[in-house]
């Protein structure tokens, strides 16, 4: 019943849960605005289907995000008001602009698009997909922002015991941000993808709707190779930048103890024990580490020893060395989730352009279907190990996790939350999932339309024959 590792768990349990549908939101909407773009561009109503069936899951997507957001800022304000009394006016800015513009935007043309078919001209609505697509990455920008500043705090001073900023542009300039915000975006747009990918995988395998998820499929899987290739790019630089800034977590994720000797091995596999600070056993692959860190086959890497005794000559005594174990797997199954959807989305890929989709590949369709998780599975991955790594600091250097939570709220009032809230996100998640498989059972075509439209779309009769 430590107050402090309850709120922890909570804050974990809802930040995760709500990370489940930010990306895929992003990245739903993006492919949306993408088939709009070619409905408009080549006037086959195969692709204003498109946008609109993937379309009902990303409003699904989007409303059940909304509220767990909320969710999440409740507990916030309510278990770590020492953080927000110290960072209140450094955060402010960027969500503020985050909730005024980004979620404005997104909010306001939503309605737009859903409301302005066949009463907005096509070029006028497509601009609404986009602007929603727009501000969808604005917000992840500006929430990213307030999160750089919690890993490489910058443009602020400290007054009576506050943070308070002093440099905006310093804010939105940050080099943290700039690496993790299209680490992040991408991860997103992967995440939209494979969603697409597997689902139409799954009516593929079926044979319904062929030439409609053929379309999506190709679309999507172009998409989500693109984003997770990029995605692997800009998550190699990052790892690079946080050599520099956060050596400690780097540390951490490689399981490095002492220095690593130049050239520096990565490290695939390691028996770790924290009490002894050593491995017992490893597994390596000679100088990847180096290359890793500093694009070169040389090069010496600092390990936790080394790095504790220099943060207690900066902080003081204390014990600075996060959970190495979690921060080491949970780094290596986001690197495995990520290289598995890469080797997929090459293979898909490969079969759109040789235009196999439609042959019997039962096997790969099965593997698509388990693939919509592996974006959650490296999202949720990799954000454990930013905050896990980041550990015991909730401001790097200036605010640790200790010093953070409400000094009023018990163990016990914690513990009554959390379970109220994982109560209420079980609700919402089993939601979520019926009115998906609801609307994917339906298809495209189970709206009932005019015997006009239906001839002057032979898709449309396609799909009808197809669900029947």
């Amino acid at each position: 019943m430590d107050p402090v590792m309850l709120a922890r768990i909570q804050f974990a349990a809802t930040t995760i849960f709500h990370f489940f549908f930010v990306p895929l939101s992003i990245g739903l909407v993006l492919l949306i605005a993408i088939m709009e773009t070619m409905y408009v561009r080549k006037g086959k109503e195969i692709y204003k289907r498109m946008a609109k069936f993937w379309g009902k899951l990303f409003l699904i997507n989007f409303a059940v995000g909304v509220v767990t957001g909320i969710l999440q800022e409740f507990q916030f304000g309510m278990n770590w008001s020492d953080y927000s009394r110290f960072v209140g006016d450094v955060f402010g800015a960027p969500l503020a602009v985050e909730a005024l513009f980004a979620f404005f935007m997104e909010s306001t043309f939503i309605g737009l698009w859903i409301f302005g078919w066949d009463r907005l001209s096509k070029r006028v609505h497509l601009l609404s997909i986009w602007l929603v697509s727009i501000g969808t990455i604005a917000s992840a920008f500006w929430i990213l922002a307030a999160n750089s500043f919690m890993q490489r705090p910058v443009g602020f001073e400290i007054n009576n015991g506050r943070a308070e900023m002093n440099d905006f542009f310093a804010l939105i300039s940050n080099g943290q941000l700039w690496v993790e915000f299209p680490h992040t975006v991408l991860g997103a747009f992967a995440t939209g993808a494979f969603m697409i990918t597997g689902i139409s995988a799954y009516k593929l395998m079926k044979r319904q709707d062929v030439d409609f998820f053929k379309k999506s499929f190709t679309i999507a899987i172009v998409v989500g190779l693109v984003a997770s290739l990029g995605t692997a790019l800009y998550g190699h630089q990052q790892a690079q930048y946080l050599v520099e800034t956060q050596p400690m977590k780097m540390a951490a994720a490689e399981g490095l103890w002492g220095k690593s000797g130049d050239p520096a091995p990565w490290t695939v596999y390691a028996h770790i024990d924290p009490k002894t600070g050593e491995n017992s056993f490893e597994i390596k692959i000679p100088y990847l580490l180096s290359f890793l860190s500093y694009s070169e086959f040389s090069g010496e890497v600092k390990g936790m020893n080394e790095l504790q005794a220099e943060y207690e000559q900066t902080y003081g005594p204390g014990d600075y060395i996060p959970p190495v174990r979690t921060t080491f797997w949970s780094f290596r199954i986001m690197v495995a989730a990520g290289s598995l959807m890469i080797v997929l989305g090459m293979y898909g890929a490969y079969l759109a352009w040789r235009k196999k989709l439609e042959r019997p590949n039962k096997w790969y369709y099965r593997m698509m279907m388990w693939a919509i998780s592996l974006p959650f599975i490296a999202n949720t991955a990799g954000w454990i190990m930013t905050e896990i790594g980041r550990q015991p600091w909730t401001v790097f250097g200036y605010m640790r996790t200790e010093d953070s939570i409400s000094p009023s709220v018990t163990a016990g009032q914690i513990l009554f939350s959390l379970i109220a809230f994982t109560a209420i996100y079980a609700v919402l998640a089993a939601v979520m999932v019926y009115l998906f498989v609801k609307v994917i059972k339906k298809g495209p075509y189970a709206e009932n339309t005019s015997d006009d439209e239906q001839s002057a779309d032979p898709y449309g009769k396609e799909g009808y024959h197809a669900i029947s």
